[in-house]
């Protein structure tokens, strides 16, 4: 800070540019990174975005049948769970130093 407490604008915008910087190359590091989740032992994966974004879902025909959709749909659903768990911790991995330990909507 200056002398009367006032604080350097010109420090202040030096850093929000590095921070802009940081957070732009998080974003592209996520964008590049896809993530799998499992489910029922590898019978069901998602694939997902650092971003967020789906990108496929593959089911091994062994776990289908036609008697049991119910077990299908909770593989299925417990995929994407872990996939977009795995897509959260990578989000706060790359964000959180890129801007400093502030919470950015939808990050």
């Amino acid at each position: 800070m200056r002398p009367g407490g006032q604080p350097n604008m010109q420090q202040i915008m030096k850093q929000a540019q590095k921070m802009q910087q940081q957070v732009a190359q998080a974003q592209a590091e996520l964008a590049e990174a896809e993530l799998t989740g499992t489910a029922g032992g590898g019978l069901v994966t998602a694939v997902i975005t650092g971003l967020g974004e789906f990108k496929s879902v593959k089911i091994d025909p062994k776990v289908v049948d036609a008697d049991d959709i119910e077990t299908l749909e909770d593989l299925v659903l417990a995929a994407i769970h872990n996939a977009a768990e795995a897509q959260r911790e990578l989000a706060e991995q790359k964000m959180g130093p890129a801007t400093g330990g502030f919470n950015l909507p939808g990050f």
